[in-house]
């Protein structure tokens, strides 16, 4: 059996053939910990929102457990992580707010007297 030459390399610019699998997809759940937590930073001044700062660590946890479980095929842990930590810090500046108010520090009456 003779063999014959080996095959040219390929061209400057060919496209790399592909390697067998599909790329990491990013977790929804990391997108959606990551958006709710900084819309629960936006709206810190609207304390019944802070659901969507609890929303955030729910989705955060819930996708770095996926994340982790997935092997590989999904990403998105850094954003999982971004959303639990504005998750926490909305939470914990909505309870600082409810504190000052509570304590007075902070006055709440806005209305404004010119004379």
């Amino acid at each position: 059996m003779s063999y014959s030459e080996p095959p040219p390399p390929p061209q400057y610019g060919a496209p790399v053939p592909p390697q067998g699998g599909l790329p990491p997809k990013t977790s929804g759940k990391a997108i959606g910990s990551l958006v709710t937590g900084l819309v629960g930073l936006l709206t810190i001044c609207c304390g019944f929102l802070v659901v969507t700062s609890i929303v955030a660590l729910v989705l955060g946890f819930l996708a770095r457990k996926d994340i982790r479980a997935s092997n590989g095929q999904l990403k998105g842990d850094g954003m999982a992580l971004a959303g639990i930590i504005t998750g926490f810090v909305g939470i914990a500046m909505v309870i600082v707010t409810i504190i000052l108010v509570a304590t007075g520090t902070l006055d709440t009456n806005f209305e404004y007297s010119t004379s």
